[in-house]
């Protein structure tokens, strides 16, 4: 049993290892994060329904979507900003590794009868030789990737973007990463049962990396049959730090946003967002 408390326990390097398709494929939790994302009211898998609809707005003002603007969104989930830029006029594209949350996304696309291309796969390894006008990663999608994945990600941005075309994306702060501390809880049914249908025993430890400036949740999930581990990585960047990534991937235009939804950028800020040019 030490042994055991001592590996549920151990730190591991940052980003040493690295599982979030997890948390979109395996079937009960993708249901329960369709339920985030769709809940109007709270932060969680996306933003708040409010904030949503003020930042598509801004979005599609701000880089004339209505006039038939080729969009993709890496990461869209159950397509809550690919469908407003659908309806304003948009051609679309979404790609999402959850198969679960791009059944919903399509359904609520036919319904509305809409033409949205959804593309389930994991966006590191989307390809296409379409070229858009805008690219966007929402929800700060890119503070989970490790160094590397980040690297081939701007780069894909690089080479799918049309010559004059932007991408749009949201990070965590410095000011946020220094409000978040280590924690260990371990509880029966960790999570009110997000992890799994039957009983289990769910064990969370919280690592802080202050010189890469990462934090990771680690869940243990312990069932009767099965033990899993999910690592839970988040990235946390300084403006300065963020430009140096995008600058090493060949682009040279970066303006500060406080959010996706345009606000002026603020130092307080938790999180910020970056609009990008080749």
């Amino acid at each position: 049993m030490f042994k055991e408390l001592m590996y549920i326990n151990s730190r591991p390097l940052p980003f040493e290892f690295y599982t979030a398709s997890d948390l979109w494929t395996d079937e009960h939790i993708a249901k329960q994060m369709l339920n985030y994302h769709l809940h109007p009211d709270i932060d969680a898998a996306s933003r708040n329904a409010a904030f949503i609809a003020e930042s598509s707005e801004w979005i599609i003002d701000h880089f004339g979507l209505a006039e038939s603007k080729k969009v993709a969104d890496f990461g869209c989930g159950p397509g809550l900003y690919t469908t407003a830029f659908a309806k304003a006029g948009a051609d679309v594209t979404g790609i999402d590794f959850s198969s679960n949350s791009l059944a919903y996304a399509n359904e609520v696309a036919q319904n509305s009868k809409l033409e949205i291309n959804y593309v389930n796969t994991n966006y590191l390894d989307y390809s296409t030789n379409d070229r858009f006008d805008l690219i966007t990663m929402i929800m700060c999608d890119f503070c989970a990737l490790n160094p590397e994945q980040r690297q081939t990600m701007l780069r894909k941005f690089y080479a799918l973007l049309k010559p004059d075309g932007s991408i749009l994306l949201d990070v965590y702060s410095l000011n946020a990463f220094s409000m978040v501390s280590e924690k260990r809880v371990f509880e029966p049914n960790l999570m009110d049962g997000f992890w799994a249908k039957e009983h289990y025993y769910g064990f969370l430890n919280t690592f802080k990396y202050e010189q890469e400036k990462v934090m990771l949740d680690k869940y243990i999930i312990i069932q009767p049959s099965l033990t899993r581990i999910i690592y839970n990585w988040l990235q946390y960047f300084s403006p300065a730090d963020l430009e140096a990534e995008i600058a090493t991937a060949g682009f040279s235009g970066v303006e500060l946003r406080g959010n996706v939804a345009g606000s002026k950028y603020q130092n307080e800020s938790n999180e910020f967002a970056v609009i990008i040019r080749k």
